[in-house]
């Protein structure tokens, strides 16, 4: 029965006649370009995080000194994600009071994704900067470390643990504190930074996969193959384009999820109760 995975299946049964190389894991991790064995090892997801810093500056810093009262398509753009910033994630959670002060890092984190997330679809690049977890856990301690600070300079610490680990929702049965409490410990210690590093690497690594199977399935099937196994390189090729479309939307959705994710720790952090 064909089904829209069958050219791909065929592909990679043939691969060994073909030349069809199936995306791996090793994708990941490319062999060192400078400092070999250090822990300065320079790579190409190195630098692709290098090119993709530079050219997020390099956005910001002429849509500064190029602005105008009226502002053209390309200031505009800018304006509008920043305002998407402050309004649906900074102000929608934090409200009015805090958002100003949390903007700043909520703005960082949000383009930081977005533009390591965006390589993934560039011609030259092809591999998202996010797409191995040292930047994505770097900025989820950074959220963590936030909202533990926060909490602790606004109930002090003992006040602070009490408000997260004996929620008073459940006062009246407090033999559910034998439960709950270990469980409330483990997420704010462990899994709340643990979901915000592995659900961004593995959207990442899932669509880097996808896209490298559909293309190299392509050029196996229009260059290596028969003639008639020609004509499934247009499907690959059309879901390929697809794929990558889909990997644009959600590299824009793994930035909003990642800020808006950080500021509701961070709110949960300022109630006085939850």
């Amino acid at each position: 029965m064909f089904t829209p995975a069958t050219p791909l299946l065929l592909a990679a049964a043939d691969g060994g006649e073909g030349g069809f190389h199936p995306p791996s894991i090793g994708d990941f991790f490319p062999p060192a370009i400078l400092f070999e064995g250090t822990p300065f090892q320079i790579d190409r997801i190195w630098i692709i995080r290098i090119v993709a810093t530079i050219a997020l500056l390099t956005v910001f810093t002429l849509a500064a000194r190029r602005a105008k009262l009226v502002p053209g398509r390309f200031q505009a753009a800018v304006e509008y994600l920043l305002e998407f910033v402050r309004v649906q994630v900074a102000e929608e959670i934090l409200g009015k009071a805090h958002a100003k002060r949390f903007l700043p890092m909520l703005t960082t984190i949000f383009f930081s994704i977005l533009a390591f997330n965006l390589t993934s679809v560039i011609p030259g690049l092809n591999l998202a900067g996010s797409s191995r977890i040292g930047i994505p856990l770097l900025l989820a301690v950074w959220v963590f470390v936030t909202y533990w600070a926060v909490g602790i300079r606004k109930h002090g610490l003992g006040g602070y643990l009490k408000a997260n680990l004996f929620p008073p929702s459940i006062k009246d049965m407090p033999f559910l504190y034998v439960i709950v409490t270990p469980i409330e410990l483990l997420q704010i210690l462990v899994i709340r930074p643990a979901s915000l590093t592995i659900r961004l690497v593995a959207n990442m690594v899932a669509g880097h996969i996808m896209l490298v199977l559909c293309f190299a399935a392509t050029q196996f099937f229009l260059v290596d193959s028969g003639g008639a196994m020609k004509p499934f390189g247009v499907l690959t090729f059309a879901g390929g384009i697809f794929i990558t479309l889909f990997e644009v939307l959600v590299a824009f959705l793994q930035a909003y999820i990642f800020s808006l994710l950080a500021a509701v720790y961070i709110n949960m952090s300022l109630e006085e109760e939850h």
